[in-house]
């Protein structure tokens, strides 16, 4: 198992979720496909973070990432900047600004048995 993670990431997790959920438990191949041509602000790290993650693969664990795909990737809540927005009257109105936290884990992929079938000839 590899694990690569990408911390206090400045978007929010909501968001982050969205463009994580399409590439669970896809390929590595398959997955940077998909990250390359999704027009998302958060495809760009994710696709840093999942070639982080194939390099270390192939570096420590002599891994080549067609054999990889993804097992886990997991995106929690980081820390919460607390702004205020002025509003009328001298009053203040709270904004939140997200950061998120990402962990992704790649195994290798487990082979597919192909089923042979028998065909009775029929005469």
């Amino acid at each position: 198992m590899i694990q690569a993670s990408l911390k206090n990431f400045r978007q929010s997790p909501r968001k982050v979720r969205s463009v994580a959920n399409l590439i669970r438990g896809k390929t590595a191949v398959n997955a940077l496909n998909t990250l390359n041509f999704l027009n998302k602000k958060a495809s760009n790290p994710l696709f840093g973070l999942l070639e982080s993650a194939l390099a270390s693969a192939k570096n420590n664990h002599s891994l080549e990432k067609e054999g990889l795909m993804i097992k886990e990737i997991r995106v929690d809540s980081g820390y919460i900047l607390k702004r205020r927005m002025p509003r009328a009257r001298g009053t203040a109105y709270p904004i939140n600004k997200r950061t998120s936290h990402v962990l992704l884990v790649l195994a290798p992929s487990p082979e597919k048995k192909m089923k042979i079938k028998n065909k009775k000839e029929t005469k």
